[in-house]
């Protein structure tokens, strides 16, 4: 990724995922698989992102990076606590083979340290 945060909409591939499965009842868990990175549910809305990003900054501000004990070598201190805050995971409940949100229900991988190789997990179980 070319930028160090970003938020991607993951809704289409992981309901990709789901058909190639062929689960009609279950559950799917999507993971970042990185210390930096997030997937979290929300709302896919321009402002709410702006938001988070400013939210966010002012919980843990990527600068100045000397603040940051983690920092000595690193410059992603901020990105490991953004993290923690949004969360590393979540789980969807599929019926009738769809993913079931409530409304306006999304999920998002959220960068906090970008310019890193980096992977999302889709697991499910169903039937």
């Amino acid at each position: 990724m070319p930028t160090r945060r970003a938020y991607i909409n993951i809704t289409s591939q992981v309901e990709e995922c789901l058909k190639e499965s062929g689960i009609r009842e279950g559950l799917v868990l999507v993971n970042a698989m990185h210390i930096t990175a997030s997937v979290f549910i929300n709302d896919d809305e321009s402002g709410l992102h702006h938001d988070f990003d400013v939210w966010l900054e002012t919980l843990a501000s990527h600068e100045p990076v000397s603040k940051y004990r983690h920092n000595v070598g690193e410059d992603n201190a901020d990105g490991h606590l953004k993290r923690q805050v949004m969360g590393r995971e979540v789980v969807v409940a599929i019926t009738e083979g769809k993913l079931d949100f409530g409304p306006w229900e999304q999920i998002f991988y959220g960068e906090f340290d970008g310019r890193r190789r980096k992977r999302v997990l889709v697991k499910m179980i169903g039937e």
